[in-house]
């Protein structure tokens, strides 16, 4: 998911958008998408986890973690695998439907980030996986540090794009050419951190680390996997179509055996509650 630019009025009309219509839109297209999401979008890899916890400075395992802007579940699953008590938050329909149907004993409460429906202090961690900049930090960071009791983390993170792996540059450049300068390249780099705090009353202390990983899948998972992201769910059935069948092309020319390694830096930040 591409991180749109904050607005860092917040304070001064509460009462305002967070972000513009355009985003609101992007936002929610994922719930008409989320079985799709749920069968291509990418995992994380347990070094993420590793991090998170050497972080964070507590181990998973017997954390009360609540996972927010759960979607379909993905890291929710590897959190409860390493022995996290979790509660979800999503706001998305669809998306919480799904994630019910993969996941029917875990709590899920509908919500988001910038008001969450849960009581002070009651959690050790709060995880965002490819979540937080759908949030208005101004909102978002004081409702974490309410959430987390004392000594507890939040942690945000993203799968981006290896743009030092040439096929994916290459894919990146076709994006731009297809939305603008700067939307195909989904880095690594340092912006989200820089700017993951931005309009927030207070940046809070954090650290941050990032994990390479890859996997391999069938081209047909590769490009469900990109047509899953909101850029390509606004843009429209025939429009989404084209641009695939031209990238299914440009990818065979790579991978002529129908086998897409994916690599990817995840951007893990965490920031702790004193």
């Amino acid at each position: 998911m591409a991180a749109p630019a904050h607005d860092s009025d917040r304070d001064a009309n509460p009462a305002a958008p967070a972000h513009p219509p355009a985003h609101h839109i992007r936002a929610h297209s994922f719930n008409a998408a989320a079985a799709q999401y749920a069968a291509s979008r990418p995992s994380y890899p347990p070094a993420l986890l590793d991090a998170v916890e050497d972080l964070a400075g507590r181990p998973l395992a017997g954390s009360r973690v609540v996972d927010v802007g759960a979607g379909t579940g993905i890291a929710t699953t590897l959190l409860r695998e390493r022995g996290a008590d979790v509660v979800a938050v999503e706001p998305g329909a669809g998306m919480a439907a799904e994630f019910r149907r993969t996941l029917p004993d875990v709590p899920l409460v509908r919500g988001d980030g910038n008001a969450l429906p849960l009581a002070d202090a009651c959690a050790d961690l709060l995880t965002y996986a490819q979540a937080w900049h759908w949030t208005d930090p101004a909102r978002a960071v004081p409702e974490a540090m309410r959430v987390l009791r004392p000594g507890g983390a939040l942690a945000l993170w993203w799968n981006m794009d290896a743009q030092d792996v040439p096929w994916i540059a290459a894919q990146a450049d076709r994006v731009e050419r297809r939305f603008g300068a700067g939307i195909g390249k989904k880095s690594g780099g340092g912006p989200r951190a820089e700017l993951a705090f931005t309009g927030a009353p207070r940046v809070p202390d954090f650290g941050q680390r990032r994990v390479r990983w890859s996997r391999t899948v069938p081209l047909d998972t590769h490009l469900a996997n990109i047509g899953s992201h909101s850029l390509f769910l606004v843009l429209g059935e025939e429009g989404t179509a084209a641009f695939l069948a031209e990238e299914r092309a440009h990818l065979l020319e790579v991978f002529p055996h129908g086998q897409v390694e994916e690599v990817y830096d995840v951007m893990l930040i965490v920031a702790t509650r004193p």
